[in-house]
């Protein structure tokens, strides 16, 4: 009898109760997009669509713990770490990580929520460029975290492409720097590869606050297409169109009081079986 696997896509990153972002937006995205979402939980903040309350800490032992039980059972194809608030995580996240195969990384440098609220110490910035950047295979900062990353304001299209040639002198192999807070009809977004060349992708605004979770959607988009066996350049294409489609059909949506979540499941995959060999 022919044995099959899942894709399997594990997400670090953090809690959102609300259910729109964090851990709870990676696994309905990894699950939408026909892969097995694993998870390690690294902080639990007290959120929902209109805002962060507080933040608090998962012990580190907890965190590489956690990735050890899923590294040591379900190996994954792809890797999403999303929210690191302290320099302790980030080097606990990528030693742990180290006694293992390396799997492609997205990392999502969640340093500002939809809603604006500052979610990282300034001192951990430094340690994510130095230790999590160079294992990543991915960043995927917004706006307001290039700016933070480029030293920067970034406002405009310019101002993007300034700051994404600031940001690949940090040691990052690729960069897709979002642009969905651009005030235009069109969102353009840019993705620059390991030899600096940029290339852009384009969508169109949909008018809505409805975007609650969108940084972490994309992120995880991009791994399950990467556990897919997408090159990264056509799994940051398809998870574009998925988190534009996502958006647009979450628009007309009331969920909570402040900024609503997407539409994951506007069109769900039934999860992919891989013949094992």
């Amino acid at each position: 009898m022919k044995k099959y696997k899942y894709p399997s896509v594990l997400t670090i990153a953090g809690f959102d109760g609300s259910g729109g972002a964090g851990i709870q937006a990676d696994i309905k995205t990894i699950s939408a997009l026909g892969c097995y979402a694993t998870s390690v939980l690294t902080a639990l903040p007290v959120q929902n669509t209109q805002g962060v309350r507080n933040i608090f800490s998962i012990p580190v032992e907890a965190v590489s713990e956690q990735i050890e039980s899923i590294l040591d059972d379900i190996f994954p194809d792809a890797i999403k770490i999303g929210m690191v608030h302290t320099p302790e995580l980030v080097e606990t996240i990528v030693e742990t990580l180290a006694k293992y195969k390396k799997v492609p990384i997205v990392f999502d440098p969640v340093m500002v929520a939809t809603s604006g609220h500052r979610l990282i110490e300034e001192k951990t910035i430094e340690t994510i460029i130095e230790k999590l950047f160079p294992i990543s295979d991915i960043i995927t900062p917004n706006m307001d975290e290039a700016a933070i990353l480029a030293k920067m304001d970034v406002k405009t299209l310019n101002d993007m492409k300034i700051a994404g040639e600031r940001i690949k002198e940090l040691d990052c192999k690729n960069i897709l720097l979002k642009g969905g807070h651009l005030e235009t009809e069109i969102i353009t977004s840019l993705l620059y590869d390991s030899h600096g060349h940029y290339k852009t992708f384009e969508s169109v605004k949909t008018k809505t606050n409805n975007t609650h979770g969108s940084g972490c959607t994309l992120s995880s988009a991009i791994a399950s297409f990467i556990a897919q066996g997408k090159s990264i350049e056509r799994a940051v294409e398809l998870a574009q169109n998925y988190v534009s489609e996502a958006i647009y059909n979450g628009c007309d949506v009331q969920t909570g009081k402040g900024n609503g979540p997407l539409n994951h499941f506007f069109n769900p995959q039934k999860l992919i079986k891989n013949e094992l060999v």
